[in-house]
């Protein structure tokens, strides 16, 4: 038999009273989000997000710590180093640079006499970059089963940053320079509480392949065309992927079958290219998408060895390629050079990281059983957070045994949701439209800026609070955002009080 809490009824909508929802006690009080994987802390910790999980064998937590190593490794451009494999081009040395502690990065600080400021070493935000012609593709071979179309004589990723003797011209640049500035809007509550939003803008200049026009009186490059979309991304926490991992294909299927449009929403699925099915010969190497801003991979192995190779420039077994072969740029670079036949990363370096990346711990949620939390628990489905961020899973069978059978909390349905213009990069993934974005798990957000002070929330960390986070929803998440809004301020706080429990 089942514990259940009544909410009190609450006045959220245009003044109309609405019945008072059940909330399931097993999530409101539950603590171990991650089931036997869960690691404790008495209070908030900058170590939060940084430990194996809790139920490993010996074996796997001398793994995890030899990827825990390689995680913070700083990668050298020079080939006689036994850190080899940076670059030519990339936008940071280490994983952990831009998962600061494992946690979420940070944008970069504009001085106050500055309107804009350059992406330079240590950032841990990136634009993706895809031309987009607005013709909708089906998946074969010849497009990558689906994938971005890369920007001629670039990739479908920029890189700010090159390693010596990419570019004499501009001595340490990648592909292009890339600048950040912020543009700043109000929210104003019903109440005259007032919330300043801003939102990070990005400009290219310096593209390798810059010209000008004589025609034209312009500078060009093929990056600065109007086809051209770019997209920023943010480092994101690294705890619970192997959980997420193995979550069941069939319940999130389900959570997508549902029938939601009294509220707007229908969540969907992403289908990807999987590259464990390609190097395994399958002829329709596709899968469903679990991680990624977009769900654009299927699993960590993918997403860890794909950031290896594409964040830090680093080849191996999975992806063996540099990220900008056949282009000008690496032409250039190449011309005199002797080429390497070796992968920059062996595949124990390789196998190891996507271990660490796996099996690092989600920790407990604190102070599950106060009364200001339980109520913000109830307000938190009152007003249909749960709808998306869905609270529970029991995942399924996994490699490692330790994650397989497991009740855990997580707070997403792992879907895709149109979450409005004002979030949009209008760029194509798979089948993510430039509008839809993942529902990010919200496990561990009570840590996050204890680990770091600076880290901001949604995919490009424009938010530096939950509740600018919350602000931004539109969209399917219109009508939660809506009566979030219409609630009294103190059960606003309430609500966020709930999330930081997690």
């Amino acid at each position: 038999m089942k514990a259940w809490i009544v909410i009190s009824v609450l006045n959220l909508m245009a003044g109309a009273a609405m019945a008072a929802p059940q909330v399931d006690m097993d999530y409101v009080h539950a603590e171990k989000s991650g089931g036997d994987t869960t690691v404790f802390f008495k209070g908030q910790s900058i170590w939060a997000f940084r430990n194996p999980a809790a139920n490993l064998s010996e074996e796997e937590i001398a793994r995890h710590l030899t990827g825990d190593a390689l995680f913070e490794r700083n990668f050298s451009d020079d080939a006689s180093r036994f850190d080899r494999g940076l670059g030519p081009v990339y936008n940071n040395t280490s994983c952990n640079a831009c998962h600061s502690k494992d946690g979420r990065g940070a944008l970069p600080v504009v001085p106050f006499n500055k309107e804009w400021v350059l992406l330079r070493q240590n950032e841990a935000v990136f634009l993706r970059i895809s031309i987009e012609d607005g013709v909708k593709r089906p998946k074969t071979r010849e497009n990558h089963w689906g994938a971005p179309v890369p920007v001629p004589g670039f990739s479908d990723q920029l890189f700010h940053l090159g390693s010596l003797g990419v570019r004499e011209d501009l001595p340490g640049t990648g592909q292009a320079q890339v600048w950040m500035k912020y543009d700043k809007t109000t929210f104003t509550y019903s109440d005259g509480e007032e919330v300043e939003l801003r939102k990070p803008v990005f400009k290219v200049t310096g593209a390798y392949d810059e010209y000008f026009d004589s025609v034209t009186g312009q500078t060009r490059s093929r990056l600065y065309e109007k086809d051209v979309k770019m997209g920023a991304r943010i480092g994101t926490p690294m705890i619970g992927l192997g959980l997420l991992e193995a979550i069941k294909e069939s319940d999130i299927l389900a959570l997508a079958a549902r029938d939601l449009s009294a509220e707007g929403v229908s969540g969907k699925a992403n289908y990807v290219f999987d590259i464990e099915k390609s190097m395994k010969g399958d002829p329709y190497p596709v899968s469903m998408g679990r991680f990624g801003l977009k769900n654009n991979t299927p699993s960590v192995l993918h997403q860890s060895l794909g950031a290896l190779r594409g964040d830090i420039g680093v080849t191996n077994y999975a992806f063996p390629d540099e990220s900008i072969a056949g282009t000008p740029l690496m032409e250039a670079f190449s011309e005199g050079r002797q080429p390497s036949q070796a992968l920059e990363a062996s595949d124990q370096v390789a196998n190891d990281l996507v271990f660490y990346s796996q099996t690092l711990a989600v920790p407990a949620r604190r102070g599950a059983t106060e009364a200001e939390v339980i109520r913000g628990a109830g307000l938190f489905h009152q007003v249909s957070c749960t709808t998306c961020h869905q609270p529970s899973f029991t995942t399924g069978d996994h490699p490692i045994k330790a994650f397989a059978n497991q009740k855990i909390y997580p707070y997403t349905d792992m879907l895709l949701h149109d979450m409005g213009e004002g979030l949009a990069d209008g760029r194509q993934d798979f089948e993510a439209d430039g509008r839809e974005w993942k529902t990010r798990p919200l496990w561990g957000m009570g840590h996050t800026q204890t680990i770091n002070p600076r880290a901001g929330f949604l995919h490009d960390g424009r938010a530096r609070t939950l509740e600018e986070a919350i602000l931004w929803h539109s969209g399917e998440a219109e009508y939660s955002k809506t009566r979030f809004t219409q609630l009294p301020k103190t059960d606003r706080a309430a609500l966020i009080q709930f999330i930081k429990s997690l």
